[in-house]
């Protein structure tokens, strides 16, 4: 049975990433699905300094090693002033002194959504221009725009953006299939 990794980019305790990234796993058929918490996974604010100081935290490693035990990866990426959350970019970095490869080429189902209409786009076109430098394999991409709209009782309401979802989870099961 192929295991699926799935998280949001965020440490908000009610992300709408997390619940968009939950639910997206729950389209993967046959799958032993793993959601992560980037609560779960405390760690000091990264810099050269502090890993030089301290190392690289257990966290770092524990979280990498949950990434790279999966078949395929679903992130649902929170887009704070356009860009990466802290909470996300400060786990990143941290994976990325131990592995600069650090998604290992396995299949990736990249999202985003926010509360306007651009649904996390922004965030979403940087990460579809960096992670394939680091290892990234995405292969398929979703944004949600206006999640409140579109996003209620744990589902996607719009019939279009839920089609739409339904297909990139395909090219997921696909890409995994394959691998």
């Amino acid at each position: 049975m192929k295991k699926i990794v799935a998280f949001a980019g965020s440490d908000s305790k009610t992300s709408i990433n997390k619940q968009l990234a939950t639910y997206a796993a729950s389209l993967v058929k046959n799958a032993d699905i793993t959601i992560l918490d980037l609560n779960d996974y405390e760690l000091p604010l990264y810099s050269v300094n502090k890993e030089a100081e301290i190392g690289i935290p257990e966290n770092a490693h524990a979280f990498l090693k949950e990434v790279q035990s999966a078949d395929g990866i679903i992130l649902s990426l929170a887009e704070h002033n356009g860009v990466y959350s802290t909470a996300f970019k400060n786990v990143f970095d941290w994976m990325s002194r131990i592995d600069g490869k650090l998604w290992a080429d396995i299949p990736m189902l990249l999202m985003a959504t926010s509360p306007g209409v651009r649904g996390g786009g922004t965030v979403l076109e940087i990460a579809k221009g960096r992670f394939p430098f680091m290892g990234g394999n995405i292969v398929a991409a979703y944004s949600l725009p206006s999640f409140n709209d579109n996003f209620q009782s744990g589902k996607i309401t719009n019939e279009t953006f839920r089609e739409k979802l339904e297909e990139e989870v395909k090219k997921l099961n696909k890409a995994i299939d394959q691998a």
